[in-house]
C-alpha cells in the first residue's frame, strides 16, 4: 500500500484533528529496504517512527557468541518504535527486513508534538505500550515452558494481532521458514506444528502464505496445552530463544 492508504488503515490517525493530520501527511517519508537490510541497528540512536507499508521485518538482538534472539516481527499496517523514542537512548536491538519492504518514517520532532498536543494519539501509543507489555509476559511463560507449537502459534497470533495487523487480514503472506524465523524455532518443528494446526482445521497451507481460519481456538491452544504431550517437540538443546510481538 502507499503511505496515503497506510495512514487511512491507521486508527491514531483518523482520531486526529484536521490541523494534526495535515502535519504528518507533509512530514511522513518513505524508506525501501532489501531482504537483510537494516532498518535499524542497535546502539543507533533512532530518529523517526515507523510503519510498515510492505513487507516484514523482525527485530532481534545479537549475542557474543553467534547466537540470535529474535524478539518480534512487524506487518504491514503496523507502527512500532515508540519505546525506544520515548526513552530518548540508543536501540538494543537490530531491526532486519525478512524480505523487499517499505517503512514509513514520522521524525521524531512530529511524534513527540502529536504525543503532547493531541490526546487521541497519546492514549494509542498508552494501549499500544500496555498491549506490549502483556504479550511479552505471555510469550516469556511460552519461553520458559520450551514449548516449540506454543512459540510457533504466539508467532502466528502475532501477525493477526489487531496493533500489527490493523486490516483484520487472515491471510498471510509469510512463508514457513520466515515463521520459524519469528518464533525461533528450527524450520522442520515450525513445519511440524503447522502440520498439525491443519489437521486441526486451525489454519491452510498455502504457497508462500498460511490463511487463518480459527483465530480464537489458535488463541485457545497457545495459552494451553495444544497437543498430546508425547506429540509435542521439545526445543531443549536448541541455541536460540525469542519473545514475539512489537518493538518498543
Amino acid at each position: 500500500m502507499n503511505l496515503a492508504e497506510l495512514l487511512g488503515h491507521a486508527g491514531w490517525f483518523s482520531a486526529l484533528s484536521e490541523p494534526a493530520r495535515e502535519q504528518v501527511r507533509r512530514d511522513l517519508q518513505e524508506r525501501a529496504l532489501a531482504a537483510g537490510e537494516a532498518l535499524g541497528r542497535a546502539g543507533d540512536l533512532q530518529h523517526h517512527w515507523f510503519g510498515v507499508s510492505e513487507g516484514l521485518l523482525k527485530w532481534s538482538v545479537n549475542a557474543a557468541d553467534g547466537r540470535t534472539v529474535t524478539l518480534g516481527g512487524q506487518s504491514v499496517g503496523s507502527w512500532f518504535g515508540e519505546g525506544t523514542l520515548l526513552r530518548g537512548k540508543p536501540r538494543r536491538s537490530d531491526l532486519v527486513a525478512l524480505r523487499a519492504s517499505r517503512v514509513a518514517l514520522l521524525p521524531f520532532e512530529t511524534f513527540d508534538w502529536l504525543r503532547r498536543t493531541e490526546p487521541a494519539f497519546a492514549e494509542f501509543l498508552l494501549q499500544q505500550i500496555n498491549e506490549r507489555l502483556h504479550w511479552f509476559m505471555d510469550s516469556y511463560a511460552a519461553h520458559q515452558l520450551l514449548d516449540a507449537d506454543r512459540l510457533v502459534m504466539r508467532a502466528l497470533l502475532a501477525l493477526v494481532h489487531p496493533l500489527l495487523n490493523p486490516l483484520g487480514q487472515q491471510h498471510l503472506e509469510v512463508s514457513q521458514e520466515e515463521l520459524a524465523n519469528l518464533a525461533t524455532v528450527s524450520r522442520q518443528r515450525c513445519n511440524q506444528t503447522l502440520a498439525r494446526l491443519k489437521q486441526e482445521k486451525v489454519v491452510l497451507l498455502e504457497y508462500g502464505a498460511i490463511r487463518i481460519l480459527d483465530a480464537a481456538r489458535l488463541d485457545t491452544m497457545s495459552v494451553g496445552s495444544a497437543f498430546a504431550a508425547d506429540d509435542r517437540p521439545s526445543r531443549r538443546g536448541e541455541l536460540s530463544i525469542g519473545r514475539q510481538f512489537g518493538p518498543g
